[in-house]
Parts: C-alpha cells; structure tokens; sequence
C-alpha cells in the first residue's frame, strides 16, 4: 500500500522537474546556434538585424549569411549579429529564406517583403536607438538566485506532496 503514495510523490516530482526546463533546452525546438532576422517582415529598401546564438550550443566562429535580397554578410566570430539592407526592388509580398552557413551547419528562416516604403531611405541620416541586449533566453547563463529558488520551489511541492500522501494513507488505515 505504500507504492501508491511513493508513485504519487514521484510523478508529481517529475512533472515539476520538466516544468522547470527552460524552452531552449527542449528536444527539437530551433536551430542548432540559434539564429534569427529581425524584423521578421521588412520593406524593400528596408534593413533587418541577423542576429547568431554564441551562447552553449551555439556557432563559435564566423558566420556567413545568404539571402537572395540583400548581399552576402559575414558576422566575425565576436559579433553576435549585423545589419543587412534588403534590395529596393525586392518584390513586395514575397518570401525568402536566408540561410546561415557556420562551420558546415547551415539554417534557414523566411524573411517576408512588406508593401509601403522603407522609413530610412539611403539619403536621410540614421540614428539608432535602443540598446544591444545580449543573448537573451536561457543561453545567457545562469543566476544562482533563480536557480536556488527554482529548487525550493521544487523541493516545497514534492515536500507538501509527501505530507499530504503520508497524511491521507494515515487516516485510511485508521
């Protein structure tokens, strides 16, 4: 009669456990060094950010990326991303991929051709704004903190789970 509680405790440790993974590091989900274009959709003449994963399992070298609507583009291996400028005839409403090529692993994503005009034609002086984020995502490291009260918060529900087992199966057996 004690496996029953003991299996309870258990699967229920478990499904906690698992909700505890972080999305990046699940089987199957993404590039194989995380990759991405941004804005996802652009106007002709527009610019997208190529951004590469350099985090654990990411690309550590160079980077080139291929698209047939703006020119070849080389991240160095200490960059994490670069700016390319999509073609002024790039036809509106299409789809292209852009392939990543990183020491013989290659990916690719779709970058999409809006309609309108770009907000930053080739004369008109750019002036950026934001800030650069870093890597982001479960690939940025780990904080002790978060990690610390991920495990209490593990350990209280599989704790409150056994109590509560042991304290049914001892009013059973009264």
């Amino acid at each position: 009669m004690r496996a029953i509680p003991a299996a309870s405790v258990a699967l229920l440790g478990t499904a906690a456990l698992s909700a505890c993974v972080p999305a990046g590091a699940a089987v199957g989900g993404g590039s194989t060094f995380g990759f991405t274009v941004h804005p996802a959709t652009v106007a002709p003449g527009g610019e997208v950010t190529l951004g590469v994963g350099r985090g654990a399992g990411g690309c550590h070298g160079r980077v080139t990326v291929e698209s047939p609507v703006f020119d070849t583009v080389i991240v160095p291996r200490h960059e994490s991303s670069a700016t390319a400028r999509v073609d002024r005839d790039a036809g509106r409403g299409t789809v292209h991929q852009v392939t990543f090529t990183c020491g013989g692993r290659t990916g690719t994503v779709n970058l999409t051709i809006a309609g309108g005009h770009s907000h930053h034609p080739s004369g008109e002086p750019r002036h950026p704004k934001g800030v650069h984020a870093g890597e982001g995502g479960s690939a940025a490291g780990f904080d002790a903190k978060e990690i610390g009260l991920g495990l209490a918060l593990v350990a209280g529900a599989v704790g409150a789970a056994y109590h509560l087992a042991r304290r049914r199966s001892g009013e059973d057996g009264v």
